[in-house]
């Protein structure tokens, strides 16, 4: 099964990241904020404004950053995705 977003919606997944003090040690899932980078994994078209669609700028594969409580989780084939406005979406991260 495959998710194909609607309108101006992104589908993302939460980039799994590894903190680590400068101590070295490693931070435990409950001890760390929640991560706001994520990995597109689909595009919608764009949203329809005045008639006129509005491109999307965000495209497949981008790593993002998105608002921190943005965006509706759901469970797909055992994964977990997230599905959010484009404009829940702060910065690409290069």
């Amino acid at each position: 099964m495959t998710l194909k977003p609607l309108s101006d919606r992104v589908v993302v997944t939460m980039v799994e990241v590894e903190e680590t003090t400068k101590s070295g040690i490693i931070l435990t899932a409950s001890a760390k904020e929640k991560p706001q980078v994520a990995e597109v994994i689909a595009v919608g078209p764009g949203a329809m404004q005045d008639g006129k669609l509005v491109p999307m700028t965000v495209k497949v594969g981008d790593k993002v950053i998105t608002s921190k409580y943005s965006g509706t989780e759901i469970k797909l084939d055992g994964k977990d995705y997230i599905v959010v406005s484009q404009s829940d979406i702060l910065a690409i991260v290069e």
